[in-house]
């Protein structure tokens, strides 16, 4: 029978793995094209898979709950098939009867053909046991941790469906060291053979010397039961893509609860990007009385057009002005390569309390004023309500981040993975300033609104002075705003 294979998505340039959120059909259901099968999860965005074509669904191969490498097949849809045909194979919940189900289940009536030929006597998998078959299932990324680690995925406690070894799993039996258990033991070493009967010697034999007390007697070398510890390449692949966070006792007051998705990737690309960028902070402050004031002449008029500028908007589109200017803000390093973007995309931090996103406005420095306040107000609502597709989650160039909307006066922001630059933005508020009149010298008091920007860059790519130069463009553009922007 000819089968369609469902492989799990490429959902984004830099996603290698999708994990299942949900079956949304089961085994002998119909399917039309394009009809959604399966929800699916990365550390990027959720997202409905449809089917590649009409039939039914005959087989699932992963698991919900199980993590995958893209491209993995995950199902098997007949094009042919009709819904709830009896053909469909059973799931892998179905294959294997638990035990308590098997202890009451009647046996079946034999069957009247006779059974399939017995498999050839050397076929490694043949003679393993079903337990042993179960156990070391797991994942093509799970497999190629075990490879690099040494390990043997059949001595590691797997928690998945059906005691399959899970990505968590795998990690979190390196990380307890007891990768020295799926080393072989040292084979003891030989008993020296009993030697034969020495003959009479027919000669003198010269008397064997003993050695000094001063000479001491080498000890016999022995193996060193410890694992070997990884390759510096292998050292430094885990330190840039694994996270352990250490545990802490738990007190009888105390409430537990296992982070969500969201909270647990940001968790983990927190600490992987402060591990990896060398992390220098730049502030200054910018005066906001001119954007002020084209933002109150002009609200009626962008009300008209549907659109509501503010003040991230104005910022937004100064940086996207400005960041050509500076190739290496808006650039990366990729290891010993420097890599200049030919595009400006904005990444745009989304509150969701609780949780973060990161929508990006490509090739932001397109866009008009308005255009620019249009798409964040579109990509944030979306953001909000779950509904944004993975390329509006990818390529960032460079972020902005603006906690002043909660009043922060001022903060240090961490550089997202694949860039080198994020821009925080502080609250604007009224302050009282010193001004210098041009004409006379004179200084007067007087009162402003004003912010505080924070500019967190890569010190590996970014020198301060860049940093300095940047701040101090957008300084004045935000101060001498353009009214035809």
């Amino acid at each position: 029978m000819s089968r369609i294979e469902v492989p799990m998505p490429q959902m984004g340039e830099s996603i290698a793995e999708g994990t299942v959120s949900k079956w949304l059909k089961e085994v002998g259901d119909a399917v039309e094209r394009d009809e959604p099968i399966l929800e699916i999860s990365t550390d990027k965005v959720d997202a409905e898979i449809p089917s590649p074509s009409a039939g039914s669904l005959t087989e699932i191969l992963v698991a919900e709950g199980e993590t995958v490498e893209v491209g993995t097949i995950v199902a098997y849809i007949d094009p042919n098939g009709a819904g709830g045909s009896t053909t469909a194979a059973a799931t892998p919940a179905e294959a294997e009867p638990s035990k308590e189900t098997a202890a009451v289940t009647p046996p079946a009536a034999a069957p009247t053909t006779p059974p399939p030929a017995s498999p050839e006597p050397d076929d490694p998998s043949c003679t393993a046991t079903s337990e042993e078959r179960l156990r070391t299932r797991s994942t093509p990324v799970v497999r190629r941790i075990a490879a690099e680690a040494g390990v043997d995925i059949s001595r590691v406690t797997g928690t998945g469906h059906q005691g399959r070894v899970t990505k968590q799993d795998i990690l979190a039996f390196i990380e307890r060291g007891r990768v020295a258990d799926t080393a072989p033991a040292p084979e003891p070493a030989p008993s020296p053979p009993t030697a034969p009967p020495v003959p009479v010697a027919t000669h003198p034999v010269p008397p064997t010397p003993t050695p000094s007390p001063r000479t001491p007697t080498p000890a016999p070398a022995t193996a060193d039961p410890r694992p070997a510890p990884p390759s510096g390449d292998d050292l430094w692949r885990r330190f840039a893509r694994e996270v352990e966070h250490p545990a802490f006792p738990v007190r009888e007051e105390d409430r537990v609860e296992t982070m969500d998705k969201v909270r647990r990737l940001t968790a983990e690309h927190m600490v992987l990007s402060k591990r990896i960028h060398s992390h220098v902070h730049s502030i200054i402050e910018i005066d906001f009385s001119v954007v002020d004031r084209i933002r109150r002449e002009n609200k009626a008029r962008w009300a008209k057009r549907g659109a509501r500028v503010s003040y991230t908007a104005f910022v937004a589109w100064a940086c996207s002005r400005i960041l050509r200017d500076f190739p290496s803000i808006n650039g990366v390093l990729s290891g010993k390569n420097i890599i200049y973007r030919g595009a400006v995309n904005l990444g745009m931090a989304v509150d969701l309390n609780p949780g973060l996103i990161v929508p990006v406005i490509h090739d932001a420095d397109d866009l008009s004023l308005v255009g620019t306040a249009r798409k964040i107000i579109d990509l944030a609502t979306r953001a909000k309500a779950r509904q944004l597709s993975p390329s509006e989650i990818q390529g960032a160039t460079f972020t902005i981040t603006n906690p002043g909307v909660l009043g922060t006066m001022v903060g240090m922001p961490i550089i997202p993975k694949g860039t080198s630059a994020i821009l925080g933005t502080g609250s604007i508020e009224k302050r009282v300033v010193v001004l210098t009149d041009p004409d006379s010298g004179q200084d007067s008091m007087a009162i402003r609104k004003r912010s505080y920007f924070s500019l967190g860059y890569d010190h590996r790519l970014v020198d301060g002075a860049d940093s300095a130069r940047f701040l101090s463009s957008l300084k004045e553009l935000l101060e001498d705003f353009p009214e035809d922007a």
